[in-house]
């Protein structure tokens, strides 16, 4: 669903899969090949949020404030980002939580559950872990590299044949 507020809308690129479950408020760009996925919220009236080229935000993730997801990162099932950053490549995993100004380095990853606190910066290719957070070893792992470009296909997969049944 989008939905505007204030008189502004969200920005959708063509290309980009937004699940009809989905809700999308107010100040939202979401760019080329970006999906997003059911029961996903991403609330765009009090700063702007940005799912750029080919990133993915999975079931029940909610953005707020001015979140920005750069190109090909991927926020999974549950998480949240909160006024925060996620770089290219970068994966927040299920049920973590990324808060205001911290921003999470290119091909990083948050596991799953952990809390990255306000202002911290998670460095480039680095496993965090916990809450809060803290650098647990550093990664190079072409299989998360790839989770985005899987995403974009999936997308694909459901624009072009998925249907509503009721």
């Amino acid at each position: 669903m989008l939905r505007s507020i204030n008189g502004t809308e969200p920005q959708v690129a063509d290309s980009a899969y937004v699940d009809p479950a989905a809700v999308v408020i107010g100040d939202v760009v979401i760019e080329d090949d970006a999906s997003v996925w059911p029961n996903t919220t991403l609330r765009g009236d009090h700063g702007r949020i940005v799912v750029g080229e080919g990133a993915n935000v999975q079931d029940n993730a909610v953005l707020h404030e001015e979140a920005e997801l750069e190109p090909y990162s991927t926020v999974g099932h549950s998480a949240i980002v909160h006024d925060a950053t996620v770089a290219e490549r970068a994966l927040v995993g299920m049920n973590a939580v990324v808060l205001d100004g911290a921003h999470v380095g290119e091909e990083a990853v948050v596991a799953a559950g952990s809390v990255v606190t306000e202002d911290t910066a998670v460095p480039p290719s680095t496993l965090v872990t916990g809450a809060p957070a803290e650098p647990k070893a550093e990664i190079d792992d072409p299989d998360l590299k790839a989770t985005a470009d899987r995403y974009v296909e999936l997308s694909k997969e459901y624009a072009e044949t998925s249907e509503r049944l009721d």
